[in-house]
């Protein structure tokens, strides 16, 4: 379900639908990590051939670190089309929060 409305979002823009500017600029933010960290867990779990296994805690940080400093730090230094934004870390943050608290429930 993340997905897809990370992929409405998205193609919204490519097609000049006209979301709230929260909507385009802060949701897929949030949906980032449990996207990502979901396929990581998905990736994780497939080479080990182990369906029991689930990413500890250090993993999800040191992932929602360097996703922080890429994408919020080092692109915007490097490219004028990424904008650093601190409200963006705060929800890799809350997003990855939430993905450590419920993968073991939904996975």
């Amino acid at each position: 379900m993340f997905l897809a409305v990370a992929s409405f979002i998205y193609l919204s823009s490519l097609f000049d639908l006209h979301l709230p500017k929260w909507i385009r600029f802060y949701v897929n933010d949030a949906l980032c990590m449990p996207l990502v960290l979901s396929f990581c867990l998905i990736g994780v779990r497939f080479i080990k051939a182990d369906q029991n296994i689930y990413l500890p805690v250090l993993s999800i940080v040191l992932l929602t670190l360097f996703y922080a400093v890429i994408f919020e730090w080092w692109l915007p230094q490097s490219n004028p089309r990424y904008t650093a934004d601190w409200i963006d870390v705060g929800l890799y943050v809350l997003g990855s929060f939430v993905f450590s608290i419920f993968q073991r429930k939904l996975y």
